[in-house]
């Protein structure tokens, strides 16, 4: 039986960041134009409670999809509180039940291998978010490339345009060569380039 993928390290590298991140930086831009820093914060507050539902299928108030992302919705505390969700979600998806099935997320039923796999992109894609806008590295865990470009990899190339629309920006062109990490980034509307001084 093939290992389940871990969330645990890239939901660990994302709480260790937002922790470091200061009340002034939450208008700083990220690398998708659409959000601030705070505006992202939320999203990924929100979608650590909706992912962790997923995962134990008792989705509860999640049955709808999520109001956008706002900065104003960042209740206090949430410098701690998102680390915490984060390492509750990643607790999640270590029982083996989680990946089986049907769940639902962000209002749509999905296998639960699937929701676990989107989960894991988010995670991993906004930490890079993250770690960009305020100046961090990024080391993507090494382990998890693989299950998130299971997930990715379906929406990139010519004529995907359509089926990418609502999930990620347009896809930037990186090398055939380039590492994977860049790649999945490229895929996902990504500059691996990214600077808040080049946006």
């Amino acid at each position: 039986m093939t290992a389940l993928p871990d969330l645990g390290p890239t939901a660990t590298q994302l709480g260790e960041l937002v922790r470091d991140i200061d009340d002034e930086q939450l208008d700083a831009p990220t690398p998708n134009a659409d959000y601030t820093l705070g505006t992202l914060l939320d999203h990924i507050d929100v979608l650590s409670v909706v992912f962790t539902a997923a995962a134990t299928k008792d989705v509860g108030n999640w049955t709808e999809a999520p109001a956008a992302p706002d900065a104003a919705h960042l209740a206090d505390g949430w410098r701690d509180r998102i680390p915490r969700r984060l390492d509750d979600l990643a607790a999640a998806w270590r029982d083996p039940d989680a990946w089986t099935g049907t769940t639902q997320a962000g209002g749509l039923d999905l296998p639960g291998d699937l929701a676990g796999r989107i989960a894991l992109d988010e995670i991993m894609i906004h930490g890079w978010d993250v770690a960009r806008s305020i100046g961090r590295p990024y080391e993507a865990d090494p382990a998890a490339l693989d299950p998130v470009l299971e997930f990715v990899g379906g929406f990139g190339g010519p004529g995907m345009e359509q089926a990418r629309n609502g999930l990620f920006g347009t896809e930037v062109e990186v090398a055939d060569d380039a590492p994977l990490f860049d790649r999945i980034l490229g895929i996902t509307g990504r500059d691996p380039a990214w600077t808040p001084e080049t946006r």
